[in-house]
C-alpha cells in the first residue's frame, strides 16, 4: 500500500493514499423516486408566484437541483409541466372535499361545515401554489382548462347540496351564488402572504363562509337587456386610447399574449406611434395598474370623507368599490390578475399601494370589530375584495344595481360577519 509522510509539530504520521480491498467504493447517484412530484410542486409554487411566461424551465430545473435536461426526462416541456400543476390543484381539492362528502350527515350545518373545512384545509396546505388555476388557467388548452373547471364546479355543487339542504327555500340561483362566494372566501388566501396559524386561518374563514351562507339576498333583478351599457363619447387623447385598447387586450388574452403592435393596431396607431406615448409595453401595463390604484385610492378617501363612523365608511367603500369594479372590469381584472408580468421595480411599487389599500380597510374592520386581530382583519378584507372579482365574472359584470348591491351584501357580511345589515327578503 502506497503511503504518503506527512511531518508536523507533534512527530511524524501517515495518510493512506489508496483504499484497501475493504474499503467500499462510493455508492452511485440514484435518482429519488419522489423527483417528479418534488418538480411538479417546486413548478406551482414559480407558476403562481411568478405566471407562466415569468418562469423558465432552466429556474424550476436549478431550484430541483438538476439539469435541463434531466427534467426533460419526468416532462417533455413547460406546457406539460403547468397543465400538470393545475390539474393536480384541481384534483387535490375535489379529491378532499369528496372524502368529506363520503359519509351522511344528518345536521345540514354539520355537513356544509365539513365540506368547507375540507376545502379550508387543503387551500392551507397549498396556499403558496393554489393560486395557479384561479389567475393562470388562461394559458391552459381549451380541453384542459374545461377538465380544471369542472373538477371546481364539482367542488361547488357539493358545497351547494349542502347549502340546499341548510336553506331549502332558497332560490337555485342564489344557492350557486352564495356556494361560489363561500368558495372565494377560501380562495384569498391564495393572493396574498399574510402570517397566520392554520387554526387560526380556518376557523376565520369557516366563520366567514357561515355568515356568507346565511345571508338573505336582495331579490334579483332585470336580466342583461336591460343591463347594456351605453357607449358614451370617444376619447380623442391618443394615450388614453392606447391605455384603454391594452387594457382590453390584457384582460381578453394576457400580457404575454399581446403585442405591441396589436395594441397600435386597435387603437388605430402604428407601432412607432406607440412608443411616442409608452417607452415599451410594460410601461402601458404599469400605467394600467397606476390607473386603478389611483382610483381606488380615490374611493378609499372618498368614502372616508363622507363618513361619520368606521362602520359607516365599509358600507361606503363596499358601494365605491363594487360601483367600480362593476363599470370598469377589465381594468380591475387586470390590476390583480397581471401583476406578475410587470417588472421587478413596478411591481415592488404597485404591491406596496395594494398593501396600503388593503390596510386602510382594516384598520376600519378593527374598529367595528375589536375582537379581531390586525392580520386577521387583512385575511378578510382580502377575502371580501376576492368575491367581488370571482362573483363578477359569474355575473358577467352585469351592471344592474340587483347585481351590485348583492356583491355589496356578500363583501359586508364577509367583512362583518353576524353583525352585517341583512335584507328581510330571502
Amino acid at each position: 500500500m502506497a503511503e504518503q509522510t506527512r511531518t508536523g509539530s507533534r512527530g511524524t504520521r501517515t495518510r493512506s493514499t489508496a483504499r484497501t480491498s475493504t474499503e467500499a467504493a462510493p455508492a452511485p447517484r440514484r435518482r429519488p423516486k419522489n423527483r417528479k412530484a418534488q418538480i411538479a410542486a417546486v413548478a406551482a409554487e414559480a407558476f403562481s408566484e411568478r405566471g407562466y411566461h415569468g418562469v423558465g424551465i432552466d429556474e424550476i430545473a436549478a431550484a430541483v437541483g438538476i439539469s435541463g435536461p434531466a427534467l426533460y426526462r419526468h416532462f417533455p416541456n413547460k406546457y406539460a409541466l403547468f397543465r400538470d400543476a393545475a390539474l393536480s390543484l384541481g384534483t387535490t381539492l375535489g379529491t378532499a372535499v369528496a372524502e368529506a362528502d363520503e359519509d351522511a350527515v344528518d345536521d345540514p350545518a354539520e355537513w356544509l361545515d365539513r365540506l368547507l373545512l375540507a376545502a379550508i384545509r387543503t387551500t392551507v396546505e397549498c396556499r403558496r401554489t393554489a393560486g395557479l388555476y384561479r389567475w393562470e388557467n388562461r394559458y391552459l388548452t381549451a380541453e384542459d382548462r374545461s377538465e380544471v373547471r369542472s373538477v371546481i364546479w364539482g367542488v361547488n355543487r357539493r358545497v351547494g347540496a349542502a347549502l340546499a339542504a341548510l336553506r331549502p327555500d332558497l332560490p337555485e340561483p342564489d344557492n350557486v351564488l352564495l356556494s361560489a362566494a363561500m368558495l372565494s372566501v377560501v380562495g384569498s388566501i391564495t393572493a396574498h402572504r399574510a402570517p397566520l396559524s392554520n387554526r387560526r386561518i380556518e376557523r376565520l374563514l369557516l366563520d366567514a363562509c357561515r355568515s356568507v351562507a346565511a345571508v338573505r339576498l336582495e331579490a334579483a333583478g332585470p336580466s342583461r337587456a336591460a343591463a347594456v351599457r351605453t357607449p358614451g363619447l370617444a376619447v380623442a387623447n391618443k394615450r388614453e386610447v392606447l391605455l384603454h385598447e391594452a387594457i382590453l387586450l390584457f384582460h381578453a388574452r394576457g400580457y404575454h399574449d399581446v403585442s405591441i403592435e396589436e395594441i397600435g393596431a386597435a387603437a388605430g396607431i402604428n407601432a412607432s406611434g406607440v412608443y411616442r406615448h409608452f417607452a415599451s409595453k410594460s410601461d402601458l401595463l404599469a400605467a394600467a395598474f397606476h390607473r386603478a390604484a389611483d382610483r381606488l385610492s380615490v374611493a378609499v378617501n372618498t368614502a372616508l370623507a363622507d363618513s361619520t363612523s368606521p362602520a359607516e365608511a365599509l358600507r361606503a367603500l363596499t358601494d365605491v368599490y363594487v360601483r367600480l369594479s362593476f363599470a370598469q372590469s377589465e381594468l380591475m381584472s387586470v390590476y390583480f390578475t397581471e401583476i406578475g408580468s410587470l417588472p421587478a421595480a413596478h411591481r415592488t411599487d404597485l404591491r406596496n399601494i395594494q398593501r396600503l389599500n388593503v390596510e386602510e380597510w382594516a384598520r376600519l374592520l378593527a374598529d367595528v370589530r375589536p375582537g379581531l386581530s390586525a392580520v386577521e382583519c387583512r385575511f378578510l378584507v382580502h377575502a371580501a375584495l376576492n368575491l367581488v372579482l370571482d362573483i363578477g365574472r359569474l355575473m358577467h359584470f352585469e351592471p344592474t344595481p340587483s347585481n351590485e348591491s348583492r356583491v355589496q351584501q356578500l363583501m359586508l357580511v364577509t367583512l362583518l360577519g353576524n353583525s352585517a345589515p341583512r335584507e328581510t327578503n330571502s
